[in-house]
């Protein structure tokens, strides 16, 4: 059998600095998490991460997380929809914005959004009279996420919109199918894999979002504090291995659920055959 020959050689030394790279910038400092966590007990660490305040803001961090990564699935390809399929004024410029989440400060996010929907705000003067309260509440939490997450959908299922012929949506229309049924059955099984790349990645950054929440959130115990928050607290108080304990258990539940994102996706591919 004859060797192939590869323009750029030198497989063994590019995996072995990619593996040192990866090792040193994610491994290590996740590694150091779980050692230093690692020196309570079972029952203090028990404690620690089972605290009715912490498990409240695991509750709200995690929730509506996922809420804000639903959500954004849902709008985000609408909007990658219009950009891609439609001509329209202002196209460009509303296509630059999407990206504005990616570049704004977050500290300059949420102090935005506060000013928005606060009793007062501009638009919270309107939603109060209706006993609507979204700044200082967990609505808030998540109108900040969704503000964050939503260019990682939009740029995700960007690209794969582009490359899909839209002769495949006239033969299924010259063969009787209606449009819904065009969207389910044609479009949606070649979307669906980087639908759920969007949702992974705007899940992930809601989860671990600090800055644009801290504000708008109000941080009223039991009611909305989010999970880092709590982390920053313990480190406040020199807690360190506290802190570390509740994000090693942040860690985690991220991982799990980001593994199960990430099979869905797996079984999306091959159920479209995208992953060949």
């Amino acid at each position: 059998m004859a060797r192939t020959t590869r323009v750029l050689p030198g497989f063994g030394p590019a995996l072995g600095l990619t593996l040192t790279w990866l090792s040193l910038i994610v491994l290590v400092p996740l590694a150091s998490v779980f050692l230093k966590a690692s020196s309570l007990s079972l029952s203090e660490f028990w404690n620690v991460v089972s605290a009715p305040r912490i498990v409240a803001s695991y509750k709200l961090s995690f929730g509506m997380s996922f809420a804000a990564a639903a959500i954004n699935a849902v709008f985000g390809l609408m909007l990658a929809w219009c950009l891609v399929r439609y001509r329209f004024p202002g196209k460009r410029v509303v296509d630059a914005l999407i990206d504005l989440p990616f570049a704004l400060p977050t500290a300059v996010a949420g102090i935005s959004l506060t000013a928005l929907y606060a009793k007062n705000g501009w638009i919270g003067q309107y939603l109060d009279p209706l006993g609507i309260q979204i700044a200082f509440k967990p609505l808030g939490v998540m109108v900040a996420l969704v503000f964050i997450g939503l260019p990682f959908v939009v740029r995700t299922v960007q690209p794969v919109l582009e490359d899909l012929e839209t002769e495949h949506e006239e033969a299924a229309a010259s063969l009787g199918a209606g449009r819904w049924q065009t969207f389910r059955h044609v479009i949606l099984p070649v979307l669906l894999p980087a639908l759920l790349t969007g949702f992974a990645l705007a899940f992930a950054r809601a989860v671990g979002e600090y800055g644009s929440v801290i504000f708008i959130a109000g941080n009223i115990p039991m009611i909305s504090e989010i999970t880092p928050l709590m982390i920053i607290t313990k480190l406040e108080q020199y807690d360190y291995v506290g802190a570390t304990a509740v994000a090693e258990v942040m860690l985690l539940i991220s991982f799990a659920l980001l593994f199960i994102i990430n099979g869905l996706q797996a079984w999306a591919a091959r159920r479209t055959g995208r992953d060949r």
